[in-house]
């Protein structure tokens, strides 16, 4: 056989069968952060179903100064559920049809994905399964964008050796946040933006300074205004980091690293200055190490979009690991 015609056969096989290889191989998905993809007929989305999808995965995120949607939502007529937004990590497919269902299909075109299927004889059908499924898909999206929040962070990261030493965790804290305070019992890291700045603090204090059989949130509040007065201050004299009076926090309680945490979402504000911003606070209550560890995510971006910003914060911390 001609050498020439032997390579270009071998070449054309080798050049098949790679490409087979690839068309096996899962699709990556993209896509903003908090963004959904809703496959719905136009029909359904200008009516009272579309007004329901809106009213709860674009209600207004809680802890903010102002109303930002919970998720950014895009919409597509079904008959053109193909192509780019197939990749995106969360589709919601609403149909009117012959069976009422609610089904959740991992990965179904692209990885990591979660399909939401949601379909009804009648309309009254499919609203009865978004009002009883939707704080379940909510929870499912915010985990994973987490979880891809923390995968973007993984590619550059700081050295945390201060962290590691003072605190005896691991944290995953991605490249552009600079230390900007080391004290013996406490860290702020800060990182600018264009818009202003994203802080993170890591500290600790005694067990009992929280007690959890009196008003917890007093308790919180009292501990970050006394971090705030000690090592947060403005450029004004006397200004230091409060909780803002004007309005509440939320509280919750949770789990990070296997350990009783109470999450607190609110607004910050410089006393006797005109800075403020919005909050998330972990209090970990670590008894093996006899403290409670506290992690603490703010910023400050008077003319920008705060929701993003906080999410990476809340992805920072939650890859908190605590040391043995």
């Amino acid at each position: 056989m001609n050498k020439t015609l032997f390579f270009l056969l071998l070449f054309s096989l080798l050049f098949f069968s790679c490409g087979k290889k690839n068309d096996t191989l899962p699709r990556k998905t993209t896509g903003k952060i908090n963004t959904i993809s809703v496959i719905i007929d136009d029909q359904l989305w200008n009516g009272e179903i579309g007004d329901s999808i809106r009213n709860k995965f674009a209600s207004p995120v809680i802890g903010l100064p102002q109303e930002e949607p919970l998720f950014n939502i895009n919409q597509y007529p079904t008959k053109l559920m193909e192509g780019f937004m197939t990749d995106s990590r969360t589709i919601i497919v609403v149909k009117k049809e012959g069976t009422t269902k609610f089904k959740i299909v991992k990965n179904q075109y692209a990885s990591p994905q979660n399909v939401f299927h949601i379909s009804g004889i009648t309309s009254f059908d499919i609203l009865k399964i978004l009002e009883e499924n939707a704080p379940k898909i909510i929870q499912i999206i915010k985990e994973t964008e987490i979880v891809e929040s923390q995968r973007i962070i993984n590619q550059s990261l700081i050295d945390i050796k201060a962290i590691k030493s003072k605190f005896n965790i691991s944290l995953k804290i991605p490249f552009g946040y600079l230390y900007a305070l080391k004290k013996s019992n406490f860290i702020w890291l800060k990182k600018e933006i264009l818009s202003g700045n994203s802080s993170l603090l890591i500290y600790q204090v005694p067990i009992n300074s929280i007690k959890k059989d009196s008003n917890l949130i007093v308790n919180i509040i009292k501990m970050r205004d006394s971090i705030g007065n000690l090592y947060i201050r403005g450029t004004e004299p006397e200004a230091r980091m409060i909780t803002e009076e004007g309005y509440s926090p939320y509280l919750f309680k949770t789990n990070l690293n296997g350990k009783e945490t109470f999450e607190t979402k609110g607004t910050w504000e410089l006393k006797n200055d005109f800075m403020s911003g919005p909050f998330i606070n972990y209090a970990i209550l670590d008894s093996e190490h006899n403290r409670i560890l506290v992690l603490e995510g703010f910023c400050y971006s008077p003319s920008g979009e705060k929701r993003d910003l906080m999410h990476e914060l809340e992805s920072i911390i939650k890859s908190i690991t605590i040391l043995k």
